[in-house]
This record gives C-alpha cells, structure tokens and sequence, in this order.
C-alpha cells in the first residue's frame, strides 16, 4: 500500500528540492559536435553516480575562522615560497646552466600565482617579474585544472609553464598557515650556488689590490646633526672704513660638516651695498691668509713610490697611511667659538658677542658651559621721546580729532569689532542694562518724573527714556540721544583722552550726572539683575561672595547680638523675613556702607524660591506668533517624518529624538522655547505625544486667539518716591545667610 503524498509520509528524494536544472553537456568545438561537460553536474546540480566533482579553487577546511568568502577572509595575505629553477646556457663555454633564484607568490584570495626574480647587480640578464600574476593550469595531462594550495609544499617541485621550479624554503607566516591547513611540511632543502657567479666573484676578489685604505666617514656626523645650526652674533670693527663704524654679522657653525658662512645686516640707509653673503660656506681656516699653494698641495691622502725609477720609467705608488710631508691644516672647531672670543676670518678680526637658545643648550649640554654673558658693542639706543598730541579743539568726536594726528592721511577711529560682535543683540539675549531712575532736585515738579536709562554694552552707549505720566504737564519720550556720555569734572580742551561711564558705574542706589542732570538710580529690570549676577566678576555690586566677605568682616564681632535680632524679626517662627524688614535689618547691621544693589543681590541670593507653572496656552501663542513671522508651513513634513520614526506605530517619540526632527526643519524657535515646548507634551517616560505637539504649533488649522503681554512694572508707581526699591522676591531666608556668615550655630 502507497503513503499518501503528505508531509513526513513519503519518502520522494524529489520532495522539498527547488532545483531541477539541467547541465549543457554538449556544444561545439571547431564546429565539431562533441561532448564537452565530462565533469558537469547531472539535473539540479547533483553529481551523477559515481562521479567526483574536483573543486575549482583551493578548499579550506570547514568549522574553523571566519564563516566570509575567501576573497574577503584572504584578503592581502600571501604565501611565500624560495625557489630556483635551472637555465640552460647552450652558447657561452665559460658556463654550461645557471641557477637563478626567485620568489612564488601564492595568493589565497583567488589561487592566483606569481613569480619575481629579485634583480641582481650587473647580472646581465633581464630580471623583475617572470610570470605575472594570474591562475596558472597545471601540466598536462591535466591542463583542465589549476594550482591550488594543496600543491604546494618544502622540498618539491612545481612546473609551471614547462619551466621546473624547486621550491627549498618558504616564510614564517606560510609555515604556520600550511600547518592550519593540516600539510605536514618537509624539511627545507639546501639553497645552490650558480658556479659561474661563485667564479666571477673569485676573479671581482683578486682585482682588489692589497694595501693600506684609509676610510673618511662623515656619514655618521651628517646623520646626527643634519639641521643643527650654531648662530652667533659677531660684530667686525673696520679700521679701514671711512667712518670707522662697527660691522654687525651673523655667523652660522653647521654641526653637520663643520663649515662656517657668515652674513651681514646691513642697517637701512647706511649707504652699505647689500651683498647675500659676507663669507661662503666653507671650512675656515685658523691660520689664514698663509699664501697660495701649489695645485696637488692639499689633497685627501698621500702616496708614496715605493720604487721611484728602479724600474724602467714606472713607479709603484702605495697609500702613505702617516701622511709624510702633507700640509696639515687647522681650521675653527665648535670648541673653539664661544661668547667673547676674537676669531680670525682671513685677517679680519671679529668678535663673537653673543648666540642664540639653540647654541646655549648644545654647549651647555656638550661642555658644560654656563656662562653665557653677551659682550656689548654698541651704546644702546636713546629713549623715544614721547608722543604729545596738542588739545582737543572740540570740533568733532575726541577720538576722531586725535585720528588726524596720528597721521598724514586722516583715518575714522577704530571700533571694538569684537566687543561689538559679542555683545550685540542675538535673540533673546539684549545685552542692554535698564535701570530706573529719578532725578536729585528739590523741585516738586521733577521730583515725580521717572526715567529709563539703557546702557548698551555693544558700543557703551546711554540713552534716556522719560516715563509719559498723565496731567504732569511733562510730555515724556526722548529724554538723551543714544551716545557716549563723559563723566563730570572734566577739563573740555585736553590732550589726554576723556573718561566715559561704563557699565561699572552704573547699579541701583548711584548718583549719576548726565550733562548737568543728576540721577539716581532706583530699581532696575530682570534681565539686568541676572546678567550683573552672571559676570560677578565685572560688576563687584551683584558678586556675592565679595558682598559675603564685607558683611562678614562687619558683623562678625556682633555675631550672637545679630542672630537674635533676626529671630526676633521672625515672632512666629517660619524662618522667612519680609523683604523691607530684612533690607532694614542689613541697614543698621552696616551703618549704611552697603549700596541698595549690594543688599538686593544678597536678598535675591536667599529668596525663597517659587515653583514657577508654565503656561501651555501661552507657550503656544508665543511659538504660533513666532513660526507665522517667519512663515512657517511644513506641519505636514513634519507629522510624516516623525510618523515615520515612530517605528512601533504607538504615537510616542523620545524627547531628544523629536527636539532633532524639529532642528532638521530649522522650527524657528529658541532652543529654550523648543524645550519647554516639549516638556508640556511629554509622559513620566520622557515620551512626547508628537500628534498633539505638531497640532498645536500648527498656526493654519489651529491657531490660538492673539494674546496681550502683561506689563510689569519695575516698582510699584504709588512707592516710587521718597522710598527704597524692592527685591522683587517673595522672602528670604534668613538661616543660611546667618550660617555663611557665622558658621552653623551648635
């Protein structure tokens, strides 16, 4: 009975097979029909009963490395192999065969093969590459395959291309990939000479004569000292010079051969030719001038003959290694050039007065020298007389007026570029200090007016804004055009440049004049207690630790008097005072010494501090206003792209992942606005509900009623006058101001 033909019931080897090719065993060759596939597959690829198919590249045994393709695990690695192959010389008597050596080359990227003959010095022969790389059949009977790795070994031969190679030795490296490979290698075999080589070199060795060699090496002293250069500053007193002036020279010692050049500087307008070189580089003789020798005087070595004119008219010269009767010169060494010494350059006398770092160091290191004491030569320089620029002739700006001394060709004066780049307007960021003001009169009438002084930190400029108060009578508005404002008490028509106010002069609780106007300044915005606070170290009034340190330095010998008149300020214990109690308190402890800035910035220091709640509406309104100016439209790019990161389909994103989408778009938004943006739409996760956040950015399908900002003033209007500024703070602990400045209490 048959298995029905299910799954695991039938035993068909065609179930599950996908493939049912057929291999083309049959073709043409020389337009002769013939049986061309011997060794090809049967139908899907299978071999036929009985027949073994051989690979067609080298075979790597499985389970071991890397699972990559050969031409990636192989990649740049190569087996070496040493070899030789014998040559036939059928045409020359002196030599019958030759043994040339090579290198095989085996790559196991894709069993190519290549053989180099390394080129030998005057060998003749052409020599280089002898096979190029490539697979290489092997011989026949049986051309139809190629060398892989499993033919080659130590100790045998290989043919390729008819021609016989022995392989004797191979690298370490091949040794050990072999060895992987399961080959068990044989020993090396003894490398032959080539007898007409061996001969020649016999006949190279006789031709060298036998006699004394005297080796001059200098490659030694190049090789250290390449580059190293000794510079002296030398000065040369001309006597025969018109105006017998002294010559000022720069010599240069080369460590590398002992040369010497020498150059001169020649001042400017000294009537002087200006020649590249005062000295070419050369050794430099100690001895010099001494006369002009005979050519063949000086020479590197010396000979003899041995046996002058015994024989016929011949002589026999050897190398005399005592050099008898050479003419022996001594010239300037590094040991003999220091600071004060007299050196004679072909008779003329210069005086080494001085080097630079590089020399001290090598003669400190080399000799011990620690004495470097330059030799002067010349009286220094008279003083400059200094400059004075005539008063000011108040035409114009100060700074402009003293531009058209300076020069032929008047220049504008130069602006702080930098400083105006730093602290201009970028974003929310104003970098502009308001502070409120009024004036110092005992006229009733002024006495009321308000005024907004700003000081721009770009240029150090003022301005002053009048406050418009109704049924005054005072119209408001402008009150001083923006400018640089000089301080009072200054002499108009001066040489010296004027001073101006700057930032430092200005905080609450100063007096200020503006041309005749005398101000005091009461209370000043946020952003101006925040940014003083910020760089503490420019603006000395909000630098709490120096306002800590002055405190602490009164207070300190009324310590336990000062915390019961704080516990005594606070009857029902809540560890909180009121801003005026405390501003009062600070008052007495100090007999007036500090400022109304320095107590604000105290009282802001150790306010207590309010959860503030964002509001999303507002937030929205804020960013919809901003995006509609800039005209901001891509809310539907923007849902695809984070739709399409939202890989789990659950429409929650990352925050970080969503503030990066929004910066991809460049959302014209501050980074703060953005932030916070998406802290409203954020889970206990940190997962934004990225729907929700596009919808309400979305100014065009849900844009949000315009809002009206609330103005807040910077004191209240009705206790503006005649009284101190407030903190602007809830309360402030007293505690840890008492425990900073005293220490925690036992």
């Amino acid at each position: 009975m048959a298995l029905p033909l299910l799954p695991g019931a039938s035993r068909h080897r065609n179930i599950g097979k996908e493939k049912f090719h057929k291999s083309q065993h049959w073709g043409y060759c020389n337009n002769v029909a013939m049986l061309v596939g011997e060794d090809k597959p049967g139908i899907g690829g299978e071999p036929l009963p009985g027949q073994k198919l051989k690979p067609e590249y080298s075979v790597f045994p499985k389970g071991m490395g890397s699972d990559a393709p050969a031409w990636v695990a192989f990649d740049k690695q190569v087996l070496s192999f040493d070899a030789y192959f014998e040559e036939e010389v059928p045409d020359k008597n002196q030599e019958l065969y030759r043994i040339r050596h090579c290198k095989i080359y085996f790559y196991l990227e894709d069993d190519t093969i290549q053989v180099i003959e390394p080129p030998v010095k005057n060998s003749g022969i052409t020599q280089g590459t002898i096979v190029r790389r490539h697979r290489i059949p092997l011989p026949p009977p049986h051309e139809d395959q190629f060398y892989t790795i499993d033919h080659f070994n130590i100790n045998i031969e290989v043919i390729l291309y008819a021609r016989r190679y022995k392989i004797i030795d191979c690298d370490q490296f091949t040794k050990n990939f072999l060895r992987k490979m399961g080959v068990r290698l044989n020993p090396p075999a003894n490398r032959p000479d080539d007898p007409y080589t061996k001969e020649r070199q016999k006949i190279l060795d006789s031709m060298k004569p036998l006699r004394p060699y005297e080796r001059i090496d200098t490659l030694k002293q190049f090789l250290e000292h390449d580059g190293q250069v000794l510079r002296f500053f030398c000065v040369w007193d001309d006597p025969e010079s018109m105006f017998h002036d002294p010559r000022e020279l720069v010599l240069h010692y080369y460590l590398s051969d002992d040369t010497i050049d020498i150059k001169e500087i020649v001042p400017v307008n000294s009537g002087r030719d200006t020649i590249p070189l005062f000295l070419r580089r050369d050794k430099l003789p100690k001895y010099a001038p001494t006369g002009l020798y005979q050519p063949g005087t000086i020479t590197s070595r010396t000979v003899l003959n041995v046996f002058g004119k015994l024989v016929g008219n011949r002589g026999r010269y050897i190398l005399d290694n005592r050099k008898t009767g050479a003419v022996h010169q001594e010239f300037y060494r590094d040991s003999d050039l220091k600071i004060g010494a007299v050196i004679n350059v072909w008779g003329r006398k210069i005086i080494l007065c001085d080097c630079d770092e590089f020399t001290k160091e090598y003669y400190r290191t080399k000799y011990g020298i620690e004495d470097f004491t330059p030799v002067t030569y010349k009286a220094p320089p008279p003083p400059k007389p200094e400059k004075t620029f005539p008063p000011y002739t108040g035409f114009g700006s100060e700074e402009d007026s003293l531009c058209s001394c300076r020069g032929l060709l008047p220049k504008p004066p130069q602006k702080d570029f930098k400083k105006f780049m730093e602290k201009d307007r970028s974003g929310m960021e104003s970098n502009i200090l308001r502070f409120l003001a009024k004036l110092i009169t005992d006229s009733p009438i002024d006495k009321d007016r308000k005024f907004i002084i700003s000081y721009f930190l770009s240029d150090d400029t003022i301005s002053v804004f009048e406050q418009i108060q109704q049924n005054t009578g005072i119209l408001g508005g402008k009150f001083l055009e923006r400018g640089r404002i000089k301080k009072p008490g200054q002499e108009l028509f001066k040489s010296e440049p004027s001073e101006y106010f700057n930032a430092q002069d200005l905080f609450v609780g100063a007096r200020v004049c503006f041309h005749g106007h005398n101000f005091l300044l009461v209370d000043a915005d946020e952003y101006t207690f925040n940014y003083m606070e910020k760089h503490a170290n420019e603006f000395s009034m909000a630098d709490i630790g120096v306002i800590l340190k002055k405190l602490k330095d009164i207070a300190e010998p009324r310590s336990r008097e000062i915390r019961q008149v704080f516990a005594a300020a606070d009857p029902e214990h809540t560890k909180v005072i009121e801003c005026e109690p405390f501003r009062n308190l600070i008052v007495s402890i100090t007999d007036g010494a500090f400022s109304e800035h320095e107590i604000i910035t105290l009282g802001r220091c150790y306010s207590v501090r309010e959860e503030y709640k964002m509001d999303l509406h507002f937030l929205l309104a804020v960013a919809q206003e901003q995006l509609k100016k800039n005209s901001f439209e891509n809310f539907e790019q923007l849902s695809a792209v984070l739709t399409y990161n939202d890989r789990e389909k659950c429409g929650m994103l990352p925050h970080e992942m969503c503030r990066t989408i929004c910066k991809s778009f460049k959302l014209p938004l501050a980074d703060d606005d953005l932030q916070a943006l998406l802290t409203m739409f954020e889970d206990d996760h940190k997962q934004v509900e990225y729907k929700k956040f596009v919808d309400g950015l979305n100014w065009r399908e849900n844009q949000i009623p315009a809002f009206q900002t609330i103005k807040v003033p910077l004191k209240n209007e009705d206790d503006s006058s005649g009284q101190a500024p407030s903190i602007h703070v809830k309360g402030i602990e007293y505690l840890p101001l008492l425990d900073d400045l005293f220490g925690k209490e036992e």
